[in-house]
């Protein structure tokens, strides 16, 4: 299979959307139920069991190692969970067994492919009622990526509605050792997106603003700035 240039990319401030209710505190948000120590016991051996970073963290994920995880950095259990917590279809250039750091060059890209992502989720139940929070995370790049912005050939990777030769490229890419992936936006016109394929390249991360998306039954949301989540 033919590969794509590389390109040494340095970014800073790239922005990367996490939902606020996954990763707003550091301790599993199980903890806050625990009655007695006992409890508390019980609960994190059940996480233990069960989250795929702590997982990853006892070598027992096929996708990710230990020695790829990243420790002593701010956020550190925020870049682990993107490579631990695959989505289980699989993302643009990430399958199921492993994830990997999606960002933006700007925020309205981040916003519009997240939004997209969750209308889909909404389509599917045929509701457009919700609003959610999301924590942008900043996080700084140095590195060789392949770079689709420029190449030939590759334009089925960049399918709106697939993600099987795209799946196929970075199945390819990660045998080859690839640091990542550089890709037009799909779903925000002229903007960049990066997948980093290597967690100790996720640079310098830290907790930016938050916004908050509407749907009030339309699919396209409203997104503002949340001053009661921004610090």
């Amino acid at each position: 299979m033919r590969r794509p240039p590389t390109t040494l990319v340095r970014q800073f401030d790239t922005h990367r959307l996490i939902p606020s209710r996954h990763l707003a505190h550091d301790d599993s948000v199980l903890m806050a139920i625990a009655r007695n120590e006992a409890h508390l016991a019980a609960i994190a051996a059940l996480e233990s069991a069960t989250n795929d970073r702590l997982l990853a963290e006892r070598q027992l994920l096929p996708g990710i190692g230990l020695d790829e995880l990243v420790a002593g950095v701010p956020h550190a259990a925020v870049v682990n969970a993107s490579f631990c917590h695959a989505h289980p279809l699989g993302s643009r250039f990430s399958g199921p067994d492993r994830g990997a750091w999606y960002a933006a060059f700007d925020v309205e890209t981040s916003q519009a492919e997240v939004g997209f992502h969750k209308t889909v989720q909404l389509a599917e139940i045929g509701i457009f009622e919700d609003s959610v929070t999301y924590d942008d995370y900043l996080a700084d790049f140095s590195a060789s990526f392949h770079d689709l912005r420029r190449a030939r050939g590759f334009k089925a990777c960049l399918d709106p509605a697939s993600y099987l030769a795209s799946h196929t490229l970075a199945e390819a890419l990660l045998d080859d050792g690839s640091l990542g992936v550089i890709y037009p936006s799909v779903r925000h016109a002229g903007g960049t997106c990066l997948a980093c394929f290597r967690p100790a390249l996720v640079a310098n991360v830290r907790r930016a603003k938050t916004y908050r998306f509407t749907w009030s039954g339309q699919p396209t949301p409203v997104v503002v700035e949340d001053p009661v989540w921004t610090t």
